[in-house]
């Protein structure tokens, strides 16, 4: 049975929905990529931009996971900077820095030019402003917007008093901010979903409804569905946290986590232009954050509270009214039209995970959280490194992370009782 799209808002306002066929009979390309959200698609592009022949294979539709339920957030946040920085020092020395400031604002361009490039029509905005909780966060906000001046981003940058707040967002909490020109937002689905149209433009066979059962490892490695297989000189394996191939060697390294997100009626203009009144993306200072923005059409998408323990929230609408009503008091008992909630693959030191399971057989995973930008960056890694530029991706695949024994269901209990010790510890402080 075809698979069908979860409740979100970003599936009832797709402005072309997919219709890739099942993949039936044999087929050989260059690559195959097992995945159709942000990772496997934007790859995809990437390789039949160099003149590939890439075949993509998703199990259920294009966008269906975690591409299809996030915050549409564009952020130069990088999880996992401070570590990822460390490591990089044993490997390009005092380049580190440079290399991971650098990288936060990639994806950035990549999404802007390729929307540009296809006419990609998925509401893209610039703004957002990150909000300090608690006063002592305005020392971290500053510390950003220094680096951000002494680095030539400053024309970008807005440092923002708890007094000036009202002219930014109608709500009582924050105390202070920091507006950052470059980032952006976005109609997650309708990104991807142009970003396959795109690929499919250039040559690329795209399969939905088509799980992978077995990749059969080789010279020429072997993708195989219930219907089909797909010979390939390489394979790359993006499901993040909705698969589970390849286990003897991915075990332990990811966790689901699941957000919750939802979207509000449409809120009339008054009210819209009160709570935000430049139409900025909006996350604050804490380790588990609450992230929102307003939709093309002027509802009020919200998410937050995460649950670390690998299971989907009950109830995402009434788990997320309170945070709403509290950050926009003005908002009490509005109605909450979609929730949704996805799986995020969390990895122990925020770094993503780049690498091999054999010698042709790549994998790319865990961006914790902040996906929309870094999957596109990391595409750009794992199509440069399939056509044999590596050095980028040898730095990935270079990192050391920790691996938890046991079972995933170990591993996320373990997970959780970190983020609750992080959380406790925020709440003191």
């Amino acid at each position: 049975m075809p698979a069908q799209r979860c409740a979100s808002y970003y599936n009832a306002t797709i402005n072309q929905e997919s219709n890739y066929p099942q993949l039936e009979g044999d087929i050989r390309v260059d690559v195959v990529i097992v995945g159709g959200g942000f990772t496997g698609v934007a790859t995809a592009l990437e390789l039949s931009e160099k003149g590939y022949k890439v075949a993509l294979i998703e199990a259920n539709k294009i966008a269906w996971g975690a591409t299809g339920r996030n915050g549409g957030q564009v952020t130069g946040s990088l999880s996992g900077d401070a570590a990822m920085t460390k490591q990089l020092r044993r490997q390009i020395g005092n380049e580190a820095e440079d290399y991971v400031w650098n990288l936060r604002w990639r994806g950035h361009d990549i999404i802007k030019n390729r929307v540009a490039k296809y006419g990609i029509e998925c509401d893209l905005k610039f703004g957002h402003i990150q909000t300090a909780y608690q006063m002592q966060h305005m020392h971290e906000l500053k510390a950003m917007h220094d680096e951000a001046q002494r680095r030539g981003m400053g024309e970008f940058m807005t440092l923002v008093s708890a007094d000036e707040m009202p002219a930014y967002l109608g709500s009582p909490l924050y105390h202070g901010g920091l507006v950052n020109r470059r980032n952006m937002h976005l109609h997650s689905v309708n990104l991807c979903l142009g970003e396959a149209r795109a690929a499919a433009g250039l040559g690329a066979l795209i399969f939905e409804n088509s799980p992978v059962l077995d990749i059969e490892e080789g010279d020429l490695a072997t993708v195989v569905t219930a219907k089909g297989k797909v010979r390939a000189n390489s394979v790359l394996i993006a499901g993040n946290a909705y698969h589970k191939l390849a286990r003897p060697q991915l075990r332990g390294m990811l966790f689901p986590a699941s957000l919750g997100n939802c979207a509000t009626a449409i809120l009339p203009d008054e009210i819209a232009s009160q709570i935000n009144p430049q139409d900025l993306a909006v996350y604050d200072c804490r380790f588990v954050l609450d992230y929102y923005r307003l939709t093309a059409d002027k509802r009020l998408m919200f998410g937050g509270g995460t649950n670390y323990s690998g299971r989907d929230p009950k109830n995402v609408a009434a788990e997320l009214r309170p945070a709403i009503e509290r950050t926009f008091p003005q908002l009490k008992g509005v109605d909450i039209e979609f929730a949704w909630a996805g799986m995020a693959g969390i990895v122990i030191n925020r770094i993503p995970q780049l690498g091999k399971v054999s010698p042709n057989v790549f994998y790319c995973q865990g961006y914790s959280g902040h996906g929309v930008a870094t999957s596109h960056i990391m595409a750009e890694i794992m199509a440069n490194a399939m056509d044999g530029q590596l050095r980028e991706f040898d730095l990935f695949a270079g990192m050391r992370h920790i691996r938890i024994p046991l079972n995933e269901w170990f591993g996320n209990q373990a997970l959780a009782l970190g983020m609750l010790y992080y959380t406790l510890r925020e709440n003191w402080r």
